[in-house]
């Protein structure tokens, strides 16, 4: 099938790029930039997208909007009927975790619009998650912290082992996300595993 991704450049929507590729053909990535850096739905910030499509070589759509809760849901049914009509795609693949608000909304638009709607890291263990993005070779930094017990020192750190035990005595301790799927950081993909980037043929 000939697959969208919603695609921020962070981990969650790098891996479900990287899963959703064993079975499917990746053929454009789709990203909303919002202005609303506290957004319900969108990932911010974006600054490493287009890189990561260039070194992919998988065209971008990306795609700006206010971030205003419910409107911006518009925006990003625009880029989805657009990568539609451009790039022919079957359905769309997303790195939705456990925010049901997420993922209902963006079912909501792949019915309206005749697409699929994969979510390949749905209801997954996250430290599971997190482990096996070590384990397969993901670099992946910290970007921005918004919880207690994250401060500004985490910002620049990558995930290894270490970093995860961290995560986990947080969780503890004041009941934190170690994905960050509430928002208590957001993470930015450094480099995609190097077999990974071989089968796109950029390695």
């Amino acid at each position: 099938m000939n697959l969208g991704i919603l695609f921020s450049g962070g981990k969650d929507s790098g891996y479900a790029l990287y899963k959703a590729s064993k079975e499917n053909d990746i053929v454009v990535l789709i990203t909303i930039d919002s202005k609303n850096k506290d957004s319900f739905m969108f990932h911010t910030p974006i600054n490493n997208a287009q890189n990561l499509s260039n070194k992919l070589n998988i065209p971008l759509i990306t795609l700006e909007t206010e971030g205003e809760k419910e409107k911006e849901l518009e925006d990003l049914k625009r880029a989805i009927k657009k990568a539609k009509e451009d790039f022919k795609i079957e359905g769309i693949a997303t790195g939705a975790i456990a925010s049901n608000y997420q993922a209902s909304r963006i079912q909501k638009i792949c019915d309206e619009l005749d697409l699929s709607c994969l979510n390949p890291l749905w209801q997954k263990d996250q430290e599971e998650l997190l482990r096996e993005l070590v384990e397969k070779g993901f670099k992946i930094k910290i970007i921005k912290v918004a919880a207690e017990g994250l401060d500004e020192s985490w910002i620049g750190k990558m995930l290894d082992n270490e970093l995860i035990e961290k995560l986990l005595k947080l969780k503890e301790r004041y009941g934190i996300n170690i994905a960050g799927e509430g928002g208590e950081y957001e993470s930015e993909v450094e480099e995609f595993p190097k077999d990974f980037l071989r089968e796109f043929g950029k390695e």
